[in-house]
């Protein structure tokens, strides 16, 4: 019972923690100011978080986000536009072109059999190499200075990007924890066999998680890259490793079937927290990593035990 009990409150708990640390750290962190700044900056990496806890969810993994976040940017950029009357249009031809990515993800996992881990891997590695050959290492042309509003601005005091956080956050948590469709993920995921057995179509389940994944993905680098301001070939790099790294921190369970995407959200906003402690503790970048690794470890006891229990 007290496992039960700690377990179920330990994200929460430790993201009190954090803000407790924070605070302590640096005493304007409370201000209305540095709240929206933290928001802000958690929205981007809150997007692909959302859609990698429906991979993981399906027992699975996305290592090709980054990179297509990155291919996004470049993307939106070939239009060349200025016209924020461009952006609806931008919008989704980047949604589509995400959607097809996370197709071929998804049929390489569940109609060719390979291995989430080598059919994304694969994946990242096309998209850096096409994305390379087109932008010749440098890319151009211009975006809508809407897209800076979209990643950076306000909207009746709220940071736009957590506004479209809430939506993403609010449609796909109906769809995963309230539709149908929700428990089919969650049944695939705990147990494909079992789900092939009851008429599940696993196959149909995987490969629209790695399309929500990827859309996700797709989603989220076209608000970091407004929230940047620039574009160049790593937008989003070191995504792949925070967005598994934050369910992970949110009890997203890596053997598939168990979690919440409200412990993923705040899984990312823990890490965000973590990183901005590293920041003004004056500690170098390479301590994120150190700090990724040990609560990859801590995490992943974490719920072996809770599994054993």
């Amino acid at each position: 019972m007290t496992f039960a009990l700690n377990s179920r409150h330990a994200v929460p708990l430790s993201l009190a923690a954090l803000i407790a640390v924070m605070a302590v750290l640096q005493p304007s962190f409370l201000a209305l100011r540095n709240l929206q700044d933290i928001a802000t900056q958690t929205a981007p990496v809150a997007m692909v978080v959302i859609g990698q806890a429906f991979v993981i969810l399906d027992r699975g993994l996305d290592l090709s986000v980054a990179s297509l976040m990155a291919s996004i940017a470049v993307l939106a950029t070939a239009f060349d536009a200025t016209s924020d009357a461009m952006i609806p249009v931008i919008f989704a031809v980047c949604v589509l072109a995400s959607a097809m990515v996370g197709l071929v993800n998804g049929l390489l996992v569940a109609k060719r059999g390979v291995s989430p881990f080598l059919a994304t891997l694969a994946t990242m590695i096309v998209l850096q190499g096409l994305r390379f050959y087109y932008t010749q290492g440098a890319p151009s042309g211009s975006l809508p200075d809407g897209f800076r509003w979209l990643g950076a601005g306000r909207l009746l005091g709220l940071p736009v990007s957590l506004i479209a956080l809430g939506l993403c956050f609010a449609g796909l948590g109906w769809l995963l924890h309230a539709a149908p469709l929700g428990r089919k993920i969650f049944i695939t995921g705990g147990n494909p066999r079992a789900a092939d057995l009851v008429g599940i179509r696993s196959d149909r389940i995987t490969i629209l998680a790695y399309v929500l994944c990827s859309v996700m993905a797709g989603i989220g680098g076209l608000f970091l890259m407004g929230y940047v301001g620039t574009v160049d070939n790593w937008v989003g790099r070191g995504y792949e490793l925070d967005s598994i790294v934050a369910c992970v921190i949110g009890g997203v369970a890596l053997t598939g079937g168990r979690g919440t995407l409200w412990g993923a959200v705040a899984g990312a906003l823990i890490l965000v927290l973590i990183f901005n402690i590293v920041i003004i503790l004056g500690l170098p970048v390479q301590a994120q990593l150190i700090l990724k690794g040990f609560i990859i470890i801590v995490a992943a006891a974490f719920l072996a035990r809770l599994a054993r229990g």
